[in-house]
């Protein structure tokens, strides 16, 4: 049974996540450290993890595999849960599978060691846009698809 998993915390695209999961009637795990309204939506189950480095990370990455779909913008976390065989999107769309998340790895790992050495560096980020939530949506409607076929 195919499951979409939420990285909820800093996840800008939980509501159109949750239109996509509800129109493939996917069940929608949603976890976070806590401060989200729960969904009344029964496909959408809220986790609450415990305060803690990584902790939902960690909850996410033990339970994604084969035929389930994660939303994260932690590359640690995507490299885990595509080792286990999910497919993971970014909340801007773009997909990381295995022939492209060692790349996002080592330059996520880069930028900190860079920003450690320059510690007025400041930013560098650029905003969330209309565009990055419609490609997460039509991204999102082919993971999901492809998600279940591969869990039947």
């Amino acid at each position: 049974m195919t499951k979409l998993y939420i990285d909820a915390d800093a996840c800008p695209v939980k509501a159109e996540a949750e239109r996509v999961a509800t129109r493939h009637r996917v069940a929608m795990v949603l976890v976070s450290n806590g401060g989200l309204r729960p969904s009344a939506n029964p496909l959408v189950e809220s986790v609450i993890v415990p305060e803690g480095p990584d902790v939902a990370d960690m909850w996410i990455a033990d339970r994604a595999g084969p035929g389930d779909v994660v939303v994260t913008s932690d590359i640690p976390l995507a490299a885990k849960c595509v080792a286990a065989g999910a497919q993971v999107l970014k909340p801007n769309g773009e997909a990381l599978s295995a022939a492209n998340v060692g790349n996002a790895l080592a330059t996520r790992d880069l930028m900190t060691d860079l920003r450690a050495a320059d510690p007025f560096r400041q930013g560098g980020g650029k905003g969330f846009t209309k565009a990055d939530r419609s490609r997460f949506l039509d991204a999102l409607e082919r993971e999901l698809r492809k998600a279940k076929g591969q869990g039947q």
